[in-house]
């Protein structure tokens, strides 16, 4: 995995996010005020939490969108991930669930995600939406969250811990196995899987839309033939350019449906 140091969270206040490894910006996008991340705290019980909020100044009603890293922590890519949905419109919370830490290896990664509790990650998850709802240029009933890995199942997480959320979408994350915990579901929820993956099979992405869509639930699974997890990451081995770019398109249409930002 290539790491490639931003330090967003260690410059405080806010700064231009210049565009890393993705493409440049369209005619319209480049006619839009500047892109801001401001590096932000918010309460999440007695802690506190660290994030990046990516917003355009003068920004009236936004749609919000909080986005869940993998297991690696809050890296460049999830912050450039970020700032890429940002660019179409919407106010993007990115939120650290591992206080400031960041993964250099497979077993930092592994170690870390083991350590993080699923009550703490729970509260920052409703947190973080409560605070995004309450920014003076975000549109509180147009929220949603995304996520990958380990973000991607805390994604659908938040979907089910805040019932009246606008969109979800899971990029290969963990899913639920029984009727009863998708039953608080409101969420419209898009997800996206590597026919290859080992750790979630393709069969068990079909057996959760079918139960969701039992219980009448608005989900959708895309499963990718010849990929497996992790293939949107573009410093992992298993990264697949053409089916990255694929979901993308994917995820934007969904977003621009379900969340609707102006001038889409």
């Amino acid at each position: 995995m290539i790491r490639r140091v931003l330090n967003v969270l260690g410059l405080g206040g806010a700064l231009l996010v210049q565009p890393v490894c993705l493409p440049s910006a369209s005619a319209s996008e480049a006619d839009a005020p500047a892109l801001v991340a401001d590096t932000v705290h918010y309460q999440s019980g007695a802690d506190t939490v660290g994030a990046v909020f990516f917003h355009r100044a003068g920004d009236s009603s936004a749609p919000g969108i909080v986005v869940i890293h993998e297991w690696w922590g809050m890296d460049d890519w999830i912050l450039e991930s970020g700032r890429r949905i940002a660019e179409r419109g919407y106010a993007v919370l990115v939120l650290d669930l591992y206080r400031g830490h960041v993964a250099k290896t497979a077993d930092e990664a592994h170690e870390l995600m083991r350590g993080l509790p699923e009550d703490r990650a729970a509260r920052d998850l409703k947190s973080a939406v409560a605070w995004l709802r309450a920014q003076p240029g975000v549109d509180p009933d147009q929220v949603g969250t995304i996520g990958w890995c380990m973000g991607g199942g805390y994604s659908l997480q938040a979907a089910l811990l805040v019932p009246d959320l606008t969109s979800c979408v899971i990029c290969y994350g963990r899913l639920v196995a029984d009727d009863s915990t998708l039953a608080p579901l409101s969420a419209e929820v898009f997800g996206i899987f590597g026919a290859e993956d080992r750790g979630i099979p393709a069969a068990s992405v079909t057996d959760f839309e079918a139960r969701a869509h039992k219980l009448g639930k608005k989900v959708t699974m895309e499963v990718y033939d010849g990929v497996g997890h992790a293939f949107m990451n573009s410093g992992n081995e298993r990264y697949s350019e053409e089916a990255a770019e694929r979901a993308w398109t994917q995820i934007n249409e969904f977003l621009d449906r379900t969340l609707k930002p102006s001038g889409k």
